[in-house]
């Protein structure tokens, strides 16, 4: 089965980092937050992704291609110019990096991959957000409704510290990236190909028209995910991922 990594945003709220780099490409641990995704999926053992790209496209394809040879030792045959890795990496994975237009919308990016798709059902995220997700049990829930698109529905991370107040004391202060009750799109994304047909083109935004047309008619299941769940839309949000893990409760890191 396949992923599809939605990576061609222009990422302005991180513009700190995304000046000169597409935020999938902002690194946790010198490593691009793209790769912690691929990883989560790795771990339950789905390794084909089709990535989205726009924006600079031409880093994140740069970058795959010389993943192997950069994280390896290599032999060069100064002879004939052949050369092996080893001790490197090594992932198993197969990675089409597409380029889906600079200025389309995230609906648009997944119409423009239709033919890379292969027909059958597919998984779909964001390539900023992490998550300490079960991705088999999330495609065995899609698997049990029978309808066309599965969303994980998450408690957003508190942006400010939370106050429990009792009159004008504050009886409780919570810790900020402490969880709401109220759940929003978290991505990590199910799929049926007839969600498809739900999007008119370049400028469609998949969480507008196609999402509300597939509430609508019956069509769209919430994964309740209650664990761990952080996107990466400012530098604080980079800053915290980091400090994550750097101090090793990286929730999300579930390889070895």
């Amino acid at each position: 089965m396949k992923t599809v990594i939605l990576a061609g945003g222009l990422g302005s709220r991180l513009s700190e980092e995304t000046t000169l780099r597409p935020k999938p490409m902002v690194g946790i641990g010198g490593i691009p937050i793209i790769v912690h995704i691929m990883r989560i999926y790795d771990s339950f053992g789905f390794n084909e992704f089709v990535v989205a790209c726009g924006y600079l496209s031409h880093i994140i394809k740069d970058y795959f291609l010389k993943l192997n040879h950069m994280d390896s030792d290599l032999t060069v045959s100064l002879k004939d110019g052949t050369c092996v890795a080893t001790n490197g990496p090594l992932f198993d994975w197969t990675v089409s990096l597409v380029d889906t237009g600079d200025q389309t919308m995230t609906g648009g990016r997944l119409l423009r991959l239709r033919d890379w798709l292969g027909g059958g059902t597919f998984m779909c995220t964001y390539g900023d957000g992490v998550a300490d997700i079960d991705i088999q049990a999330l495609l065995e829930f899609h698997n049990s409704h029978g309808k066309l698109a599965t969303v994980t529905s998450v408690c957003p991370p508190v942006r400010f510290g939370a106050l429990s107040l009792d009159g004008d004391e504050v009886v409780e202060f919570g810790e900020v990236d402490t969880h709401s009750e109220n759940r929003i799109n978290g991505g990590f994304f199910v799929l049926e190909p007839a969600v498809l047909d739900y999007i008119d083109g370049d400028d469609t935004q998949f969480e507008g028209a196609p999402l509300k047309g597939l509430a609508r008619d019956g069509q769209l299941m919430g994964y309740r995910h209650d664990g761990f769940w952080h996107p990466m839309d400012t530098l604080r949000d980079q800053r915290h991922l980091e400090q994550l893990w750097s101090s090793g409760n990286a929730s999300w890191k579930l390889w070895s």
